[in-house]
């Protein structure tokens, strides 16, 4: 009987007027977020006040984690396409379905990391400093990030689910859960305070999936109590060849895209090396203050993504094109924010990480370099979510590859070869060029073989 009820009903992401759809469906996101963004910047805060060696191997145990979450995300993304897809056919046992199999591949993918992990870190490490406090250090954080980040995997499986049904506000109360736990735990278990023991970066890696699990356990009680799209049953766990080929045929493109992140950063380490491990540090730092700007911009994105796909699914033309306009839209203004606050405040900004006086003076070279770009990543952004939502993500990865591996790391490298490790950070630039004028390509082409034959309702 329920399962009727919630086939024959019709989602708000078909009806509902699209600006405020958007901020309906974006904002919760972009606030969880935005929150996220905080509490890796609270979290580098609290591990420089250790020493620079620390934030230094926090840094180069960026790549790691980036992978794990690429491969978290990128997985529930596919869930998020096909599962809104369905959702607006109306199909609701492929919902169901996808559901629970999204559920499964999140645990089969904590597993592989876990495992795999262990032996994986100290080579990882030792290829790119010989310094060994930093190499220890790293150890000891990676190793419990990897070990225990089941939340990371289930909780953002979950909250997509979430997502994927408009419910956007319950997923940013999960993640912010998890989110202020860390915040609130990082310097009780880093430093010691209270009746809990002195842990130093171990006390961060421990706060971090404390917090993941934490906002998993919120979000799998919210799902089950309030997101009636979606009938839970074990036996859907079951895996599905058909409905998992379709969930990886977004998700595969979209790990891709993502996880190229962690090559890139890791081979960026060794170049940036070659001047100096300041040089990684003010990279890393760089990537917690950019996570500020970019993660509310995935954040509408990731909110666009379910409504673009469920009125793909019921064929709505004139909804789909007022949900990709209003999707850059947003993305300029938040990326233009960002630009401004870069070029203005770079050194302040450096001061919250406790810098040195050379970490801070190459640290305000590079934002300030590096802060254009962001105005074209707003476009090449918002465009990669618009592929993924039509089941092209294809497109992103493409357009990923070349931006990164065509353009971004040989730039890196020709300019470092000038010298002066301030050259480096043009490549941002560079990349970005080039990420736009294909983003734009593929667009034209999503837009003529999809969109433009769908009839233009009234």
């Amino acid at each position: 009987m329920s399962e009727v009820k919630v086939a024959s009903a019709e989602n708000k992401m078909g009806t509902m007027p699209m600006i405020p759809l958007i901020i309906n469906m974006a904002l919760p996101i972009m606030i969880s977020m935005l929150v996220m963004a905080l509490y890796n910047i609270v979290d580098s805060i609290f591990v420089a006040k250790i020493n620079e060696e620390a934030l230094t191997a926090v840094s180069l145990a960026f790549p790691i984690q980036n992978l794990m979450v690429s491969f978290a995300i990128g997985t529930s993304v596919g869930v998020n396409s096909f599962l809104s897809r369905k959702l607006g056919q109306k199909d609701q046992e492929d919902v169901n379905r996808s559901a629970m199999n999204g559920i499964f591949l999140a645990i089969l993918t904590y597993l592989v990391f876990a495992i795999a992990g262990r032996f994986v870190i100290p080579p990882y490490l030792r290829s790119q400093t010989a310094n060994p406090l930093i190499i220890e250090y790293g150890e000891q954080y990676l190793s419990i990030i990897l070990v225990l980040g089941l939340g990371m995997f289930m909780g953002g499986m979950s909250d997509r689910l979430l997502q994927a049904t408009g419910r956007t506000s319950l997923s940013m109360l999960s993640q912010i859960c998890g989110a202020v736990f860390n915040i609130a735990f990082d310097p009780l278990f880093i430093f010691g305070i209270g009746p809990f023991p002195e842990l130093g970066i171990r006390g961060a890696a421990l706060a971090t999936v404390l917090g993941q699990l934490f906002g998993l356990v919120v979000s799998i009680f919210l799902n089950i109590k309030k997101n009636h799209d979606i009938v839970f049953k074990l036996k859907n766990i079951i895996p599905s060849a058909r409905i998992i080929a379709a969930i990886y045929k977004v998700a595969v493109p979209s790990i891709l895209m993502t996880s190229i992140t962690s090559v890139i950063t890791y081979f960026m380490n060794l170049i940036l090396g070659q001047f100096s491990d300041t040089a990684i540090t003010v990279y890393g730092v760089y990537f917690k203050l950019n996570s500020f700007i970019f993660m509310p911009v995935f954040g509408l994105c990731n909110g666009i993504v379910p409504i673009i796909a469920y009125n793909y699914g019921a064929q709505k033309h004139r909804r789909i094109t007022n949900a990709i306009r209003g999707g850059v839209a947003g993305s300029v203004i938040l990326m233009t924010m960002g630009f401004l606050l870069f070029e203005i405040i770079p050194g302040q900004l450096f001061d919250l990480f406790n810098a040195s006086e050379s970490m801070r003076s190459m640290g305000i070279v590079a934002l300030r370099l590096i802060a254009p770009s962001f105005l074209g990543a707003a476009f090449a952004i918002t465009l990669s979510s618009v592929f993924q939502a039509f089941g092209s993500a294809i497109y992103s990865m493409i357009v990923s590859f070349a931006r990164q591996i065509v353009v971004f790391l040989p730039a890196a490298y020709l300019l470092s070869k000038l010298g002066n490790v301030n050259y480096v950070w043009l490549c941002f630039i560079i990349a970005e060029v080039m990420s736009v004028a294909l983003s734009l390509f593929f667009m034209r082409r999503i837009y003529i073989k999809k969109i433009k034959n769908i009839p233009y309702e009234n």
